[in-house]
């Protein structure tokens, strides 16, 4: 390859050429080189004529970029006028003091390694006021502290890079003050926020930092408007999913019960999770908690009425399983497109266990008093609101010492790993939780890694059957009378409830009201009852609890009698002199009727 040839094609090559040729001779040169190309192929005149005439049938833009540099153009024009349209001026025609000053950005320049103040221009005065060329930045610019820069424009400095920072929030120095501005009008510094860029520039062979701010406190305080806007909507929604919650537990004699609610996110969707303790009369207690799949008013709204639905069914005092099967048609009614999933347990302290139904719901988890932990097995069934299911009742043993927690699935749910995995964390976290159930609640959550930006509901319910000893236990007594020989087990059953409440030294007016009770329930089961019968009494720090259960399944009801009735008046009145009265069915068939009267404080 002819290298000599082609060299006049490397970029630069031409505008040497053109700044050693004569002006005058612009017109003659081509001519001259033609002519010689014709006698010498190969020669480095011709390939530069050839160029020049390649450089004819090019746009111009580069003899533009010419002509700004050296005055000429490609074609060794002085002016550049035939291609460049009249009208449009150079950039070399305006200060870089005029294009700064008229910026509505604040622009400042500084230098040294003290920063130094070179030059801030009117947008920058108008905000700040004047600033004495020649000051450090740290001495006449207490802007550029509060924004956080100086650290920033040291960094600059070193390592020669462009930096920026975002929406730096300021206090005008002056704030509130007049003071004159760029063009002699009075103005007032006020508070904004700015977005800065700091860049390397060369000051006369030092280094200096060229600082270019940017108003944006209207954006600024539109975000914040909208921030707080947001705040007050997830207070309102947290409001109204704590409002559907109950505001303060039912605290049952024998159980000690304590539950946690923590909306997920920081987003205003409420949730669907609820929770519940629901006395039942005679020492038991129901505990519900459930889970509406989705998030917004829609699930909160259907999370309540399934709650309130709960609360109906509970006082119906039906089996756990039988209080599901209702709920699985209510479910369906109320929104067809909802699925729930609930756990409905019943505490008895007769027994001693937990008999729960499930529909869908995560296991329950009993810890017994050595820590170890016991997972609630199957029947589990399918959410609500699907139908077309039986559901069925099972039971864990709940002794004293052991604590039941009850939970949703945001406690142990997570995207990174299988929930049973999350199940299983809670087992360990369980079997070190100590202390009242209040303790072991927050201690879950910690230990599950629960915080204000989790991004699921979580409720958690904990119950503890606490072992009593002592002083304690003696408030806690249990008696109970197999009903033989038919009419004969009246009296006999008024006699050990009248031995049984002096022993528990009761008050007169109590053992003589508890007696009657005693006699009347006793009556009505020998009358429409059938064998086995048998009478309990119970006694807790709150109250005295009488219950008789027969092996018939109709339960009784109140009615009015009339005066020339000589039955009828049993139930009237237990009603009238006990707090309350109830019955049930038993598992197995039959029925239980209880009255309840409290004991003076």
């Amino acid at each position: 390859m002819n290298f000599t040839r082609w060299s006049a094609r490397l970029p630069g090559t031409q505008r040497r050429i053109a700044a050693r040729t004569d002006p005058g001779d612009s017109q003659a040169k081509p001519r001259e080189n033609s002519a010689h190309s014709s006698g010498s192929a190969g020669s480095v005149p011709a390939a530069r004529g050839e160029f020049e005439r390649h450089g004819e049938r090019h746009d111009g833009r580069r003899g533009e970029r010419q002509g700004g540099r050296g005055g000429k153009d490609s074609r060794g024009g002085s002016d550049g006028s035939d291609r460049r349209p009249a009208g449009i001026p150079e950039l070399e025609e305006l200060t870089v003091r005029d294009v700064l000053g008229g910026l509505p950005a604040l622009v400042a320049l500084v230098y040294g390694p003290d920063h130094r103040v070179a030059y801030v221009n009117d947008a920058y005065e108008d905000a700040f006021g004047p600033r004495e060329p020649g000051t450090t930045a740290a001495e006449s610019c207490p802007e550029l502290i509060e924004l956080g820069l100086m650290p920033l424009m040291d960094q600059v400095l070193r390592s020669g890079k462009p930096r920026t920072v975002k929406s730096r929030k300021v206090q005008a120095a002056t704030s509130g003050a007049p003071h004159a501005s760029a063009n002699g009008a009075a103005t007032v510094a006020r508070d904004g926020s700015y977005t800065v860029t700091c860049t390397p520039v060369d000051t006369s062979g030092s280094g200096g930092v060229l600082i270019f701010a940017a108003d944006v406190t209207d954006h600024a305080e539109a975000a914040e408007r909208l921030r707080a806007s947001e705040r007050r909507l997830r207070e309102t929604a947290v409001a109204l999913q704590r409002s559907l919650l109950p505001q303060e537990l039912e605290q049952p004699d024998d159980l000690r019960v304590a539950a946690t609610y923590q909306p997920g996110g920081t987003d205003a969707a409420v949730g669907g999770d609820w929770y519940d303790v629901i006395t039942l009369g005679a020492g038991r207690t129901a505990l519900v908690i459930g889970d509406v799949m989705g998030r917004g008013v829609r699930a909160a709204a259907v999370m309540g009425q399934l709650r309130t639905a709960v609360r109906a069914y509970a006082r119906l005092d039906l089996p756990p399983h039988e209080v599901l099967q209702l709920l699985d048609g209510l479910a369906a009614e109320i929104d067809a497109s909802q699925i729930a999933t609930c756990v409905y347990a019943v505490h008895d302290p007769n027994e001693g266990r937990l008999v729960y139904a499930s529909a869908g719901h995560l296991p329950i988890l009993v810890r017994a008093e050595d820590g170890t932990v016991a997972r609630a097995a199957d029947p589990t069934g399918p959410p609500l609101g699907t139908g077309g299911w039986i559901h069925t009742s099972g039971s864990i043993e709940l002794a004293p010492g052991s604590t039941a927690v009850l939970y949703t699935d945001g406690l142990v749910e997570r995207r990174s790993e299988d929930i049973d995995e999350g199940v299983a964390s809670l087992e360990r976290a369980l079997a070190g939780a100590k202390g009242s159930p209040q303790v072991v609640c927050d201690r879950l959550i910690r230990a599950m890694g629960v915080t204000a930006e989790h991004d699921d509901d979580v409720a958690v319910l904990v119950l503890q059957h606490p072992a009593r000893t002592g002083q304690a236990a003696e408030l806690f007594h249990n008696a109970a009378l197999d009903l033989l020989g038919g009419i004969e087990a009246a009296p006999r059953a008024r006699a050990f409830a009248s031995g049984v409440l002096s022993s528990w030294r009761f008050p007169v007016e109590l053992r003589d009201l508890g007696v009657l009770a005693t006699s009347e329930l006793v009556a009505n089961s020998l009358q429409h009852g059938t064998p086995p019968m048998r009478l309990r009494l119970r006694r807790t720090d709150r109250r005295l609890i009488i219950e008789v259960t027969d092996g018939d399944d109709h339960l009784p009801l109140r009615r009015h009698a009339e005066p020339a009735d000589e039955a009828g008046r049993g139930i009237s009145i237990v009603a009238t002199i006990a707090s309350s009265w109830g019955s049930r069915r038993t598992p197995g068939g039959g029925k239980a009727v209880w009255c309840e009267f409290a004991l003076p404080h």
